[in-house]
């Protein structure tokens, strides 16, 4: 198990008023509607999500270093678990054509409103009960999403993840190393169930068998 950097130079390109996020709008409420996972989630306000999520190609650089890593190739098998509008499995199949990919979101909307490119490819489901058989993807990732679960959801998930891979896995979640870190987490989430340090995390991957790689991304 490997700790890779596929997502912190996106995730830092993003500007955040930790202040504003708590103090513009009632957070409780913010939650509520964040964690139906619909419209205000996705293409509302930014107070309450995305503020509008929209294909702009800044995932290209994730999928290509993720094909290179780990030696993808045309007809290799590639699952994203809690792929929201699938734009990362779109610039994997931009970036290798010939990869077959499939992604799965809790979201009905995320899904419906996807690219319309990989719509085939997604359906809705949950990270802990995956709908395909052992051992059928060469690579499986999931990015920011299993830090929505609650634990008792994200254990099963780990090892369903264990499961369906038959060689490469990656996981990344969000957390903290400071006491700093850990408040402008609190003040910005949303959604998330489980607020864990990297030793804490890697606690959960142990007791859950996951072999995979993994990253952590902090809000600074």
């Amino acid at each position: 198990m490997a700790y890779r950097e596929f997502v912190t130079l996106v995730h830092k390109k993003t500007t955040r008023d930790y202040l504003a996020r708590v103090n513009e709008f009632p957070k409780a409420e913010a939650a509520k509607l964040a964690k139906k996972f619909d419209y205000d989630y996705w293409d509302g306000d930014r107070k309450v999500g995305y503020g509008g999520f929209k294909y702009d190609g800044r995932w290209r650089k994730v999928a290509e270093a993720m094909i290179e890593t780990y030696g993808l190739k045309k007809g290799d098998r590639v699952l994203d678990v809690g792929c929201g509008k699938a734009f990362l499995l779109y610039d994997f199949a931009q970036a290798l054509p010939g990869i077959e990919v499939r992604g799965l979101d809790v979201s009905r909307y995320a899904v419906e409103n996807a690219k319309e490119e990989m719509k085939p490819f997604l359906e809705v489901g949950t990270a802990s009960e995956l709908p395909y058989e052992d051992k059928s993807f060469d690579l499986v990732v999931s990015i920011n999403a299993l830090h929505n679960l609650p634990c008792h959801a994200f254990f099963p998930a780990l090892k369903e993840i264990e499961r369906v891979g038959r060689k490469n896995k990656f996981i990344c979640v969000e957390s903290y190393r400071t006491e700093e870190e850990k408040v402008n987490l609190l003040y910005w989430q949303l959604t998330c169930e489980m607020f864990c340090s990297p030793e804490e995390w890697r606690w959960w991957f142990d007791h859950a068998g996951y072999t995979g790689d993994h990253e952590f991304i902090y809000f600074e």
